[in-house]
């Protein structure tokens, strides 16, 4: 089988940590890797807070995906990783925003988490193209 594996990289979002892609598009599906609420302008991370913090991730997403040519309207799947499970409901209510119409990805969620730079949450994607 000869499958083609394409990377993405935009400006729009910050640059990986480590050695990983952005995203990978594959069999008609972009994976985006875990995405920290990490402003690509400054470095650092958006808001001390996991709403905060979640917004700018899905906004991460969101850019990789357009440069990718899909949107967010096309996730079929995402983990969130928190790092503390109390502040799940702020970043329920940051995600649901993003997906409040259309059919929502499956999803899963969990808390406990060591996040690199000290953030609070992370959050990666699986869509369609």
């Amino acid at each position: 089988m000869s499958a083609v594996i394409e990377a993405v990289s935009t400006p729009k979002a910050p640059a990986a940590l480590g050695a990983y892609s952005q995203a990978v598009k594959a069999n008609g599906f972009v994976f985006v890797s875990g995405q920290l609420g990490i402003d690509p302008e400054t470095g650092a991370l958006h808001g001390e807070d996991a709403a905060s913090q979640a917004s700018q991730a899905l906004r991460n997403i969101a850019h990789i995906l357009e440069e990718a040519g899909t949107d967010m309207a096309h996730v079929v799947r995402a983990t969130i990783y928190l790092k503390n499970v109390d502040d799940f409901s702020q970043v329920d209510a940051q995600y649901a925003a993003v997906f409040a119409s259309g059919v929502k990805p499956a999803r899963v969620a969990f808390g406990g988490n060591e996040i690199p730079k000290g953030a609070l949450v992370e959050i990666d994607a699986i869509a369609a193209l």
